[in-house]
């Protein structure tokens, strides 16, 4: 089981999170997404370790900007 979070700006609403959501779980391997708008934290749970571009290429299809692993300090 591999879990990161990634720093995804440009989302403002419940749909943006939804948008976000259809297109990680469209990633191979991807078993649970959590998205936080607030925040723009989204937590991908995957069964192996995520291609980091295949993750980005996903959050910009849904149209938003992927800027990489989130800093949760």
């Amino acid at each position: 089981m591999s879990e990161n979070t990634y720093l995804v700006t440009g989302m403002s609403c419940g749909h943006c999170a939804q948008s976000v959501t259809e297109e990680l779980t469209e990633v191979p391997g991807v078993e649970n997404v959590t998205v936080d708008v607030e925040t723009g934290h989204v937590t991908v749970r995957s069964a192996e370790v995520l291609d980091e571009a295949a993750v980005r290429a996903a959050v910009e299809e849904a149209g938003y900007t992927c800027e990489g692993l989130a800093s949760l300090v």
